[in-house]
């Protein structure tokens, strides 16, 4: 599975950015599969944003996002989205999408995720 994350810039703070997460594989994306956001911010580990199930599309997210970001998918195009809104400066970082195969280690660890994409750039400006 190939990831590639897109829509990544800079934004105002109290703007909004939607960024893309579009998978590409020979096989299929099994419903058990995870599909999540995380961020890196210079100096700091990559934290969990937010994650979807990808069959019944449960949703999870981390607090500091909660009410402002919603995660979202469209199975026909393989493809998970992230809208972001109320964007704050701490939000920017480096985001990236990744596929968890295995919940064994939980949606909100990075360590667990098998795929990654290679990161768009969000840097929020106050």
């Amino acid at each position: 599975v190939q990831l590639q994350a897109s829509g990544g810039g800079l934004v105002q703070a109290g703007g909004s950015l939607k960024l893309s997460c579009l998978a590409s594989t020979s096989g299929r994306i099994f419903s058990s599969w995870i599909m999540g956001w995380f961020r890196q911010a210079p100096g700091k580990e990559r934290e969990f944003v937010a994650a979807i199930r990808w069959g019944p599309g449960t949703t999870y997210y981390s607090d500091s996002v909660k009410g402002r970001f919603t995660i979202s998918k469209d199975s026909g195009y393989n493809t998970m989205s992230l809208t972001m809104n109320s964007l704050k400066p701490e939000d920017t970082a480096v985001y990236y999408c990744g596929i968890l195969r295995s919940t064994g280690l939980g949606w909100t660890t990075s360590k667990g995720y098998d795929y990654w994409g290679q990161g768009t750039q969000v840097t929020v400006s106050s």
